[in-house]
């Protein structure tokens, strides 16, 4: 069975979010072993430089990095960004099939913080990948993309959930 984690930077401070992404993390419990992982986000005054948000930047792909390499056996990652590929559902979900059957056991998706991601973090994905060329704020992205991972392992069970 592929286990697909979504590594994120901080965590969903309301409960409708930590709701709509546990019943996502529940659904997804009959496709794949689905976990999300959260690193420290790192704080920055009111008042910042841009040498204080590039340290930030560093810091959190740091720790990123490192949940990786706690999961690279066999892992594709995955690069949420503004600048990456967009895929439609039906894309990713053939995306998903072509990692399992090329042997891949485990998908990492990864979501920076406010400022994004680290130049390391985005060298070590696969695949830079963008919901949209619109900007979301980072807790309904992360629903947005449990919903999306859901509906890709729906479409590939051939499932009615995708319309």
């Amino acid at each position: 069975m592929l286990s697909v984690n979504i590594i994120c930077v901080g965590n969903l401070k309301e409960k409708y979010w930590r709701d709509a992404c546990d019943e996502y993390a529940k659904r997804l419990g009959a496709f794949c072993k689905f976990s999300i992982i959260e690193v420290p986000e790192s704080r920055l005054p009111k008042s910042c430089s841009d040498a204080d948000i590039a340290r930030v930047i560093e810091t959190e792909g740091e720790r990123i990095l490192d949940k990786l390499e706690k999961n690279a056996a066999g892992s594709f990652v995955a690069a949420m960004c503004i600048e990456g590929r967009e895929l439609s559902s039906v894309e990713l979900a053939g995306q998903l099939e072509k990692i399992a059957v090329g042997g891949r056991s485990r998908v990492n998706f990864v979501i920076g913080g406010s400022y994004g991601l680290s130049g390391a973090v985005k060298s070590r994905a696969d695949l830079q990948l963008s919901m949209s060329p619109m900007t979301f704020p980072h807790q309904l992205a992360r629903v947005m993309l449990c919903e999306q991972i859901y509906r890709a392992f729906s479409i590939n069970a051939d499932s009615k959930y995708h319309k």
